[in-house]
């Protein structure tokens, strides 16, 4: 008991990337299914470290099929934690709202603020997505535009990581990569704007969307 406790506490604190990529190097015979698991994981489980799974991705599988699994994990499991939440949490929550203003007012502004400030949350590395993850469940931000905002968001932070690695300050002395990023975050920024106000279009009656 005491040796698996000490295994679990060293994944926990002490994990390497050389560590993920033996990992990933042992179970390879299973394919992508590996570097999907390990960002779906840190997702239900923030403590785990997902700038080393990424990374570790990228190195193991190469930087296209890298970004697409550790994409996948982490979108998936945010999308899991979300409906977990939507589905069991929100009724209990109610009364706690009820009596914390200060929390009613956060769900409502991330309501209000929907699809493109959960995009710019989901963007960078450093925010607290699995918070974020919760918070978009116990509001009423429709599952679609969840879905949209943490793809979009998720495939930008997957592909920050991967292509600047773990030299953070690169960008500020290679102004190439800035651009690059920055492009990447505008493109889908607008993509997911025009695919919500496409898909949220109000019907007529025989219908048929309304032209805006």
């Amino acid at each position: 008991m005491s040796s698996q406790w000490e295994r679990l506490k060293y994944f926990l604190t002490e994990l390497s990337q050389e560590d993920i990529l033996l990992w990933l190097d042992e179970y390879q015979d299973l394919g992508p299914l590996p570097g999907i698991l390990l960002p779906m994981l840190e997702s239900i489980l923030p403590i785990l470290p997902l700038f080393l799974f990424v990374a570790g991705n990228a190195a193991a599988y190469g930087f296209f099929w890298g970004v697409l699994f550790s994409w996948i994990g982490t979108a998936l499991g945010s999308i899991i934690v979300f409906h977990i939440v939507r589905k069991f949490g929100q009724q209990r929550f109610i009364r706690f709202i009820a009596k914390h203003h200060k929390t009613q007012s956060l769900l409502t502004w991330v309501e209000r603020k929907g699809f493109g400030f959960l995009f710019l949350l989901y963007c960078f590395p450093f925010t607290p997505s699995s918070l974020i993850n919760v918070v978009s469940g116990l509001s009423k931000v429709s599952p679609f535009t969840f879905i949209l905002a943490v793809s979009l968001g998720k495939l930008v932070m997957v592909f920050f990581i991967s292509y600047i690695g773990h030299d953070f300050f690169s960008i500020i002395h290679e102004p190439v990569k800035m651009i690059i990023i920055g492009s990447v975050i505008v493109v889908l920024w607008l993509l997911g704007k025009i695919l919500e106000r496409k898909l949220h279009k109000p019907l007529r009656e025989d219908g048929e969307k309304v032209p805006r």
